[in-house]
């Protein structure tokens, strides 16, 4: 996939896994390796293609595995050069040893994800178990509806986790096949506009600079290991400030806003829903301007407690959509929300109902079901 003119903005037909290419493409990042996997494979071999056509300076490493991929991408930015990669479902998986140790290190990679099913059984298709299943291990995570969005937050979350207060790696996150493979208008921007917002990198760490040697991921004792989880955890804290900066600084220059969560007819709602994803438009057009709102969530880690309290503190009840399976507890986005809205003086209903799971179905029809009676 080329670009007809890229020293001008422009409106391209795009799959979301198009748009993360092209996103990809405009950075030019110094290394990338991937191994492909369905739903993710269009990205690296759209990337491909652009690095066998001369469009990018990239080194693009083939790999093995997605373990090795993930590796090569920590010794690359560890090296003090920018690099990026994209997986889905089992890769992530496989990752997520390499996972701990990218966040660990504080390095500033960003991560394209196809959501898929994890096995077993074996599915191809959407839902949100892969990236749910990790959030835990330092990433942040941004979802994205369309693939629009997929490619403003591409380049949203390169300049979030380069920023000085963050350092901390991304996973930019398209349902697999529903927005990965979908074809919709996007705007995209210059390449020079894209290299202005950007900024060159600025690396915290570069091991290939012998005039100030350091140490990487060395052994933590007891003695040390919580002031560094401490110091890491401060960091994602802080990306919470950060993220409205950067979101602001790119709002500028697009004219579309991004907020770490979007509010839709919820003002005066009595009955609210919140999801992630590609789901969100699905509600958009259901809900139409009746009396239920949608609250998406944009920035899913760091979760933005405050601003989901404030948002949902006047309904009477709260319906939570996740498209993950959960076995003896609360669901994720479900656990969040109703920590949010805890302590309230007069909190509302949350409801928990899990959706979509390996790619069914969850259209206008399923949304009114849902809501009758309530």
């Amino acid at each position: 996939m080329k670009t007809n003119n890229p020293s001008k903005t422009q409106v391209l037909a795009l799959t979301g896994a198009q748009a993360t290419t092209e996103a990809m493409r405009q950075v030019n990042p110094a290394v990338v390796a991937a191994y492909p996997i369905t739903p993710q494979t269009p990205i690296i071999e759209g990337f491909a293609g652009m690095v066998a056509d001369g469009l990018v300076a990239t080194e693009l490493i083939r790999v093995e595995s997605e373990h090795s991929a993930l590796s090569a991408v920590v010794g690359a930015q560890a090296s003090g050069v920018r690099a990026m990669t994209a997986s889905s479902s089992a890769g992530l998986a496989l990752m997520f040893e390499v996972l701990g140790v990218a966040s660990g290190l504080r390095l500033p990679i960003v991560m394209s994800i196809a959501n898929r099913a994890l096995s077993s059984p074996i599915n191809i298709h959407c839902d949100h178990s892969d990236t749910m299943g990790v959030r835990e291990q330092g990433w942040l995570q941004i979802y994205s509806e369309n693939p629009q969005e997929v490619y403003d937050h591409t380049l949203l979350a390169l300049k979030l986790a380069e920023h000085p207060e963050v350092q901390l790696p991304i996973m930019v996150c398209q349902d697999g096949f529903i927005t990965s493979h979908a074809t919709e208008r996007v705007a995209t921007l210059a390449d020079e506009t894209v290299q202005q917002f950007i900024g060159p990198y600025q690396p915290q760490t570069n091991l290939l600079d012998n005039k100030k040697p350091e140490t990487l991921g060395p052994l933590a004792l007891p003695n040390s290991q919580m002031e560094i989880k401490e110091l890491q955890m401060g960091a994602a804290n802080r990306a919470l400030g950060v993220y409205p900066q950067v979101a602001k600084e790119l709002e500028t220059i697009t004219k579309r806003g991004y907020p770490a969560i979007e509010a839709f007819n919820l003002d005066k709602a009595g009955v609210a829903i919140v999801t992630l994803g590609s789901t969100a438009g699905t509600v958009k057009h259901t809900i139409g301007k009746s009396k239920v709102g949608l609250l998406k969530i944009r920035l899913f880690r760091p979760f933005p407690y405050k601003k989901v309290k404030e948002a949902l503190g006047h309904c009477q009840k709260v319906i939570v959509l996740d498209r993950t399976p959960t076995y003896g507890a609360g669901a994720p986005l479900y656990l969040d929300v109703k920590s949010a809205l805890y302590g309230l003086e007069n909190p509302p209903v949350v409801e928990s109902i899990i959706f979509g799971l390996g790619g069914r179905d969850f259209g206008p029809e399923d949304i009114e079901s849902l809501l009758q009676n309530r």
